[in-house]
């Protein structure tokens, strides 16, 4: 027997012209869901939107009522040095000043990743302001009580 003849092969493929194939005549596999350009669609990314919109917002004032916690922290410590001088309070002292001028430098860069056409950020940046500005505030405070008691700043 010549090689090649009478042998049947096993895979064979046959790449016969159907044009009356078409993609719709498949089924779809388990689970798969084909989508289509309904109205449901547009609503779905519009509430996609939304909510994308809404967690800017939370996050914004999340980001504007950090300074809060950060003021309690600062008056805790500032309490603890207490009125006398020495390297801790100053230092205390020279931060509670430091940090909240920092902060009030970059409120720019600090609520950038929430600006949106549909996230107002004017609140939550004045909130932190007022917050950075009574942390500064208290500083202050404390180099006065410093002052008082002996602290240099003249």
């Amino acid at each position: 027997m010549e090689k090649g003849k009478g042998l049947a092969r096993r895979w064979a493929v046959e790449f016969a012209d159907n044009s009356s194939y078409s993609p719709t005549d498949v089924p779809d596999p388990i689970g798969f869901i084909r989508s289509s350009s309904d109205p449901d669609d547009a609503n779905a990314s519009r509430q996609k939107k939304d909510a994308e919109a809404a967690w800017k917002a939370q996050k914004a004032w999340e980001v504007a009522q950090a300074p809060f916690k950060n003021l309690l922290m600062m008056g805790f410590m500032m309490w603890m040095a207490g009125s006398t001088v020495h390297l801790f309070s100053i230092g205390i002292t020279f931060s509670a000043l430091w940090q909240p001028v920092s902060a009030l430098q970059g409120v720019g860069k600090v609520f950038e990743p929430y600006k949106d056409s549909r996230v107002d950020t004017l609140a939550p940046k004045l909130l932190f302001i007022a917050l950075n500005l009574a942390a500064l505030a208290l500083g202050v405070w404390k180099e006065v009580e410093y002052s008082s008691g002996g602290f240099p700043i003249n």
